[in-house]
């Protein structure tokens, strides 16, 4: 895991942290990138999502698509062997306009785990537990399942298997 240093109410989406993203894309090169979906301001149950998230949700998506696919951009990562990738999925949680759902069943505890690491963040965490577990179970309920976590899906390119041109690469076909 990598930890990048950006101050807690201030980030900012900027070149400096796209090229921070796009050094870690261009080095682990996912086929798929979860993060928050950027347009949630507002839900519709009430509450306002967190400046970092929106800001860390659309640096993102910025640095998936174009950043990390395009050698112009950042070509010094190119010289030191970063070459671009391209990113075929993004999956955007925190969203009203969820179009996927992964059954969470079996990893549920295992994520309320990890979240009990982040204890300068969380200050009431039975409250929080309590409430994650509640949307987990809501949102496996829609699959079947015991607990699931809701997405936005967004595909960028199709699977090469799927929909390849002449020369192998998938168009950019960017949907809801």
């Amino acid at each position: 895991m990598t930890f990048l240093p950006q101050p807690d109410g201030a980030l900012v989406n900027d070149l400096a942290l796209r090229e921070l993203l796009v050094r870690e894309l261009r080095t682990f090169r996912p086929d798929a990138v979860v993060a928050n979906d950027p347009e949630m301001v507002f839900w519709t149950d009430g509450g306002v999502n967190h400046t970092d998230h929106r800001t860390a949700g659309i640096a993102a998506v910025d640095a998936v698509y174009p950043a990390a696919r395009n050698p112009m951009a950042f070509p010094w990562l190119v010289r030191e062997g970063l070459a671009p990738h391209r990113i075929q999925r993004l999956y955007l949680f925190w969203s009203e306009r969820a179009n996927v759902w992964v059954d969470t069943s079996t990893t549920q505890d295992r994520k309320i785990g990890a979240l009990r690491e982040h204890a300068s963040q969380i200050h009431d965490f039975e409250e929080l537990e309590k409430r994650l577990s509640e949307w987990a179970a809501k949102e496996g309920r829609r699959i079947g399942a015991g607990a699931a976590d809701a997405f936005r899906l967004v595909v960028i390119d199709e699977d090469e298997s799927e929909d390849s041109g002449p020369d192998g690469e998938g168009e950019a076909a960017p949907s809801a």
